[in-house]
Formats: C-alpha cells, structure tokens, sequence
C-alpha cells in the first residue's frame, strides 16, 4: 500500500478503511451469478419427422394413446419410451444434479402411433397440443427458463416453421427475460428462426443418434447457467446451399464424419461453444429444408460468426462427396450381390431398403421370391389391414396363411404380394409405448423364408429385437429392414453382418436418393446442390 493511500485511509478511519479493503470484493460477489438461485424451468416435448409426400395426413389422435400426452413426473420420465439415452433423459437428470432446480412437465404430445412412417401434421393438431402446452404454461408459472425437446423436421400444413412457432409461443408466455432451450435431431430442418425467440440449441451430431443424452446434458447444464447469469448465449446459424438423402449421411465414413470431427475441434480448442449440425431431411417438404450449422458462445458473437463461415464453407468444398459417395443398389442388384455373398460365407447380410417411408413397399420382397432367394427374415411388411383381418380371424400359430400383403398405400409401395405359408408368431409389437400394444404378426415360407407383418412402418435397429416376438435372428442368412442408417448402430459397430446392401427401387419413389423426382411444392429444389445450375456459396 502506497503511503498517500495509507494516510487517506487513517483520514477516513477504520470503519471506512474496512470497507475500501473489502467492500469492493463484497460488491463484486454480490454481482457474480449465483451457483444457488432457485430456478424454476418448464419442460416440454413436441418432436416428429414429418414425411409430407405420405399419401396420409397425421392427426390429433395419432398422439393420443396410453401414455401420450405425458405431464409432470410422467412426462419427465417418458423418455424412455423412446430410447434410455435420449436428450430428454439427460436433460432431466443433470438440471436434477444442480442444487434449488425445479423441473416441471407441461402437458406434451409423445410421439405418433405411425412412427416415421406419418405424413402432414395437421393444423388442428398442431394447434390442439400448442394450446394446451400454453395453457399449462400460464397456469403452473412463472418460470425462469424453458426447455424443448424437439426433432426439427416437423411439417405442418399451413405453419412455415412449426419449432420456431413454438418456440414464439412459449415466449409469448414465459416472457422475455427466461431464457429458453432446444434440443435437437440431426436431421432437423432449420434456420435462425427459431433463435429469434429460443436462446439455446443443442443438437445430435452423429446417426446413428449415439449422443442424444450428452447433447440433453449439454442442454441443461447451460441452460441454468444461463438463467444464473454465468453464460451470455449468443448464436450464427448459416445455411449452404446442400440438400441430401438421409441414407448417404452416415457419420461413421467421410465425408460426413469429417465435418463432425471439425465440429468437435472448435468445440474442444473454444471454451463454451457449441457447434450444431443439422444435416437436413430432405423428404419434409418444407422452406426451409437442407443443411445447417448454428454456432453458439458465452457473449462472443464474432467467434460464432467465425466458426459458422468456416463449417459451411467446409460443408460446401466437401458438397460432391457428400452427395455422391455412397452406393446405392437396385433391388434386383441387390439380390443377386446376397446370393454371391451367400455363396461366399460372407453372411450375415442386412439390405438395408431405405426408400420406404410407408413401412409397406414390397420390391425386395417380390425380388426375392422371384430370385429363389432363401433364408431370408423381413422385418417388417406394414399392412395395417392384414393385421386386422387376422385378429378378427383370431389368429394363432400354425395357422396356415395365404394371403396378399403390403403394397396399396401408394405407387411407391408397389403391388401386394402373395405368401403362402403358416403363421409362426403372433404377439405385441417391437419397441416404444404404443407398439407394445399392436398385433404382429409372422409367417413361415418359402425355403426357410420368414416375413413379419406389422401395422405401420418399423425401422429396425438391433437383430436382438426379434427376440422379442420370439423369431431368432441367428437363424437367418439375411435380414431385409425398413432402416436408413440407424441399423449400423446393432449390425455395423458390432460386426454383426458381413455384408451390408443399401437398396431402393429403380424408380425414384417416395424414400429416393433422387429428389429431382419428388413433387415438391414449398421447397425450391434447384436453389440446392446438387439440383441447381451454376450455385455457389457464400
């Protein structure tokens, strides 16, 4: 201490030397965020992948089962109905680790009985459950913060940009000050709309989804700081021209890979930044479809900036391999290359037939009858009328069965096919929340054949999951599954199929690599690589 400011402080005397000396460091604690400040955050879920070219709208009663809508604790726990690791359930168990944080669950939809296999959301139904959430709102607030557990690829007839609406509904009543937060799935559809009225996005970087419960985590733990005070969010979104199929954006292979290893670069070299990587979902009609990143940090809008202009524009140098590298077989291709790899020992094999939204689509099936292919389980042929005619017949085991399956829903599901055999299992469905409830049912035919019939579109992921309905996958030489890229997760990972086959019909149906196909009415596909004429970017 300087002896002129020792001499002003025995002017002033002890009581003002006391406060000089420690009075700033007091005022400056008082000013620094509370680790303690009782929070109070509204939990909300609202999710679906939204297929618009469905020939079959989705409803307010495709969300309404046992279970759904979910409020309070049993929304707060209802993450498992979809998967243990989901963003919800990290979500809820980190904000549950920080001391004076109270979780609320406001009335919300689960998913749609149809899975991914639902068209259009209706306007009525969008309304109905966004009324109620809002209403539950007002009526057990105010709160601090908010939190949104969402897809990103809903479509809804009549609103552009239903998250973002959501999201502007939720602030319309939580006010300006909460803070608000999304989570995500990669495949969401966005762009800065819904960080004009949310503060925080959190979105899954890898398909398959391996890190939805870190990206929930990621959610709550920055959520709370922010309502404390100790992270200032602040965001860059930017949107390169790329539109892509969901079966060429496997993160386990370049190119795709690299852009999240460089998402997860300048998430590791920048303190409190996230990076998200929205891959798009090409088959939601939507205006805002295609790829995205949205950068977020802690009060450093010039560094989100930044870090957004070098991912997109890493995103646009890599723009040919990520729309032409991987191969996708026909389905008479893709038989024949079975029987070559059976021939070889390299089983077992999974076709991959990522093309069929409708969960009914028939080509492989009638490729591999016609091709004498045997050995050979499908899970699944949806047929939502088959299943009801066989429970009204009260079917059982060792029934025998000929019947015409699949097919009808539309040109992309092709014709019915006819199989002639016996009925080897009848039980619940495989899977979350309603499925469990649902009548599946297999047959036998064939040399060794077996076809699971179920009343809407199944994506497999696990050949552990056909235990379940008692069909032992270990019996099989192949597996035909109605899956993109999330089956790589129970038959890649693991090395559980020696050959995997992507197929898809020769027309350029509904599920298609070939978008320039699809009738779209809303998105402007030649404003998108690789559709357009002479694009460049930025």
């Amino acid at each position: 201490m300087t002896m002129l400011r020792r001499r002003f402080l025995g002017a002033l005397g002890l009581g003002a030397m006391v406060f000089l000396m420690f009075g700033q460091s007091a005022w400056a604690a008082e000013k620094r965020p509370s680790p303690t400040k009782p929070v109070r955050i509204a939990v909300m879920q609202f999710m679906h992948e939204t297929v618009t070219f469905l020939p079959f709208d989705t409803v307010t009663e495709d969300f309404i089962y046992e279970g759904s809508p979910a409020r309070g604790d049993a929304l707060l726990s209802a993450s498992s109905y979809h998967i243990s690791r989901s963003s919800m359930s990290g979500f809820v168990k980190v904000a549950r680790e920080h001391a004076n944080v109270d979780l609320v669950g406001i009335e919300s939809p689960l998913g749609s009985k149809k899975g991914s296999g639902s068209g259009w959301i209706t306007k009525e139904a969008f309304e109905h459950f966004v009324d109620k959430m809002a209403a539950d709102l007002k009526a057990q607030g105010p709160f601090d913060g908010a939190y949104l557990s969402l897809h990103g690829a809903m479509g809804v007839r009549g609103v552009a940009r239903p998250e973002a609406e959501l999201a502007r509904r939720v602030r319309e009543v939580v006010g300006s000050k909460a803070i608000i937060a999304g989570t995500f799935d990669p495949h969401g559809n966005e762009d800065d709309e819904f960080l004009r009225y949310a503060d925080l996005a959190f979105t899954i970087k890898y398909y398959p989804h391996y890190d939805g419960y870190l990206q929930g985590e990621r959610a709550a733990r920055t959520l709370i700081r922010s309502i404390r005070g100790d992270y200032r969010p602040t965001s860059a979104t930017r949107k390169p021209p790329i539109i892509t199929a969901s079966v060429l954006q496997w993160t386990g292979a370049s190119p795709w890979m690299d852009l999240v290893q460089r998402a997860l670069t300048w998430e590791a070299r920048e303190p409190d930044v996230y990076v998200n990587f929205y891959y798009g979902f090409a088959f939601a009609d939507v205006v805002d479809a295609g790829m995205a990143f949205q950068v977020m940090t802690n009060g450093g809008p010039e560094l989100a900036e930044h870090i957004a202009d070098d991912m997109a524009n890493t995103a646009w140098r890599l723009r040919d391999e990520l729309v032409h590298g991987t191969t996708v077989y026909s389905m008479a291709e893709g038989v024949q290359k079975a029987k070559a790899a059976v021939k070889e020992a390299q089983v077992p094999i999974v076709f991959a037939d990522h093309s069929d939204r409708t969960g009914a689509a028939t080509w492989l099936l009638r490729q591999v009858i016609e091709q004498k292919m045997g050995h050979t389980l499908f899970g699944t042929i949806a047929d939502e009328d088959v299943i009801e005619a066989l429970r009204k017949q009260g079917v059982k085991p060792g029934d025998a069965f000929d019947m015409e399956i699949g097919g009808k829903l539309d040109v992309s599901a092709g014709e019915p096919v006819r199989v002639v055999g016996t009925v080897n299992t009848v039980s619940g469905g495989l899977g979350r929340g309603a499925a469990k409830s649902q009548l599946w049912v297999s047959v036998k035919f064939g040399d060794g054949n077996v076809v699971i019939i179920s009343p809407h579109l199944h994506q497999n992921r696990w050949p552990e999951e056909f235990l379940e309905i008692g069909i032992n996958p270990a019996d099989f030489e192949a597996i035909a599954i109605k899956s993109r890229v999330h089956f790589r997760r129970g038959y890649y990972d693991n090395g559980y199929a020696k050959t995997i086959l992507l197929v898809e019909p020769e027309q350029p149906f509904l599920g298609t690599v070939r978008l320039e196909a699809l009738d779209y009415q809303h998105l402007k596909l030649d404003h998108l690589y690789p559709y357009g004429k002479n694009l460049s970017y930025p």
